[in-house]
């Protein structure tokens, strides 16, 4: 049912839009195209369809199983094979297909390479028990099942801007469900709590969440200026946590016993990830090096941490790890997510080089104006996912001030809390909740969630008001 409504949605709205292509002309012009402004040429409803069935089967994960990476791979492939079979038709030779393919390869290696490192880092830590000594404190504190529902929620809105949402999700997560055991209303209204947090905290970081990245990486917004979305970020995670506590039950959770210890270098490794956020970000500001750079020198170091856990002794004969291999670490990052990442940006790419992102920049930037296309924007990222709404947003590239970018990264960050399915968070938090949080269970609260969507989006434009150009 949930699969047969979202792609009734897509569809529906696709077609909306690319219905207004027959006013667009059909033709290129000479060899500086830019996009092929394709209109309604059969070459361009197929990429369309493509697009919206390997989505399709994106959204059909949770019953086929089949990673997300997958079939919108397939789609990016076969999207850029049509193009570059119809573009000398439309003034295109093969220079400027290549050129346009290479644009996108530019713009995923370096997210990859930065969220590689990061990806690693998060893994390292995990290995080295950090992650698991946080969940084992938490468990073991002897706090109410209300107060373990903030803690967790508090927590995962401070540790998504550094570790991103999805990690955070997972950590809490675990928390919520071990405290909860069959209790099945907080296990539901717990991970519904986290999400929202994680989400909301991730929004004000450009580390909390791969849209923030985006953003910060094509330069329009710079790293200390997301920090200007705290307060709308704190209000989208306050107001729906407050309206769910009065629904916790006060009572003590059962009792657990269980002991965990950080491993060797783990103190190390969090200081070095620090360091390496700190390198990024001081390159970025200082010398104009994109922030892959630091994280990529970030990461030499954590290998070669890795190697002195691996093979010196503390004393003699004792304190090496001999399993703990950095490589495993990388061979452990999300792959799927980076893959997935690959089919949306070739993919989105694609279709703005055939022009529909102009299209519909211009139908909607241009006609409805920023704020209000930004704000429906965020349910669209509640729908299909906020990175492929992010990437065609910046491919479009709309004349915003600084107000606008900091309120579509706002709204595509929260935007997802809206269903289980709108983030990384919450379709993580669906395989440790199973049986307790689904998406229906999720759905019964996005009244409330929705209602600190607007409180974030009016607390931006009070606090943040001044940015606007006038």
């Amino acid at each position: 049912m949930t699969a047969r409504f979202l792609t009734s949605f897509i569809i529906i709205a696709l077609t909306t839009f690319i219905s207004s292509a027959a006013f667009a002309s059909g033709g290129g012009e000479s060899s500086a195209v830019t996009n092929l402004n394709i209109g309604l040429h059969w070459a361009g409803i197929l990429c369309i369809v493509i697009f919206v069935l390997s989505y399709v089967a994106v959204l059909a994960e949770e019953y086929t199983h089949m990673r997300k990476s997958k079939p919108v791979m397939l789609g990016a492939g076969l999207i850029w094979i049509v193009i570059a079979f119809v573009a000398p038709d439309f003034g295109a030779n093969k220079d400027v297909v290549h050129a346009a393919i290479t644009h996108g390869l530019v713009e995923y290696s370096s997210l990859l390479l930065f969220l590689l490192a990061a990806m690693t880092y998060i893994s390292a830590l995990e290995n080295r028990n950090v992650f698991a000594v946080i969940r084992m404190k938490l468990v073991l504190s002897g706090m109410s099942l209300r107060q373990l529902f903030w803690a967790t929620g508090v927590l995962a809105f401070f540790l998504s801007p550094v570790a991103d949402n999805l990690t955070t999700a997972l950590v809490m997560g675990t928390v919520i469900v071990a405290v909860g055991h069959n209790n099945a209303k907080f296990i539901t209204m717990g991970c519904i709590n986290i999400v929202c947090a994680a989400n909301a905290g991730g929004a004000f970081s450009p580390f909390g969440d791969i849209t923030t990245l985006m953003v910060w990486q094509a330069d329009k917004v710079e790293f200390f200026e997301f920090f200007a979305l705290f307060l709308p970020s704190l209000v989208c995670f306050i107001i729906p946590a407050t309206i769910m506590t009065f629904f916790i039950p006060k009572e003590q959770p059962e009792a657990i016993d269980e002991k965990i210890k950080m491993k060797r270098g783990a103190k190390v490794i969090i200081v070095f990830a620090f360091m390496t956020i700190a390198m990024a970000v001081g390159l970025e500001q200082t010398l104009g090096l994109p922030p892959f750079v630091g994280m990529m020198t970030g990461l030499s170091v954590l290998m070669i941490t890795g190697w002195f856990i691996r093979h010196v002794s503390v004393t003699k004969g004792k304190g090496r790890d001999k399993d703990f291999d950095i490589l495993d670490n990388v061979a452990a990052a999300e792959w799927d997510t980076l893959l997935f990442f690959f089919g949306v940006i070739f993919s989105v790419g694609g279709l703005g080089f055939l022009g529909y992102l102009e299209l519909m920049s211009n139908t909607f930037y241009d006609g409805w104006g920023a704020s209000t296309t930004n704000i429906m924007l965020g349910f669209a990222s509640a729908l299909i996912d906020n990175i492929p709404v992010m990437f065609a947003v910046l491919t479009m590239n709309p004349e915003m001030d600084h107000f606008q970018w900091l309120l579509i990264t706002l709204t595509a960050g929260v935007g997802g809390s809206m269903l289980s399915i709108g983030s990384a968070a919450g379709v993580a938090l669906m395989g440790v909740g199973r049986g307790y949080y689904t998406f229906f269970s999720h759905l019964k609260w996005t009244p409330v969630i929705m209602l600190g969507y607007f409180a974030a989006i009016a607390m931006h434009f009070w606090v943040n008001g001044d940015m606007i150009t006038k």
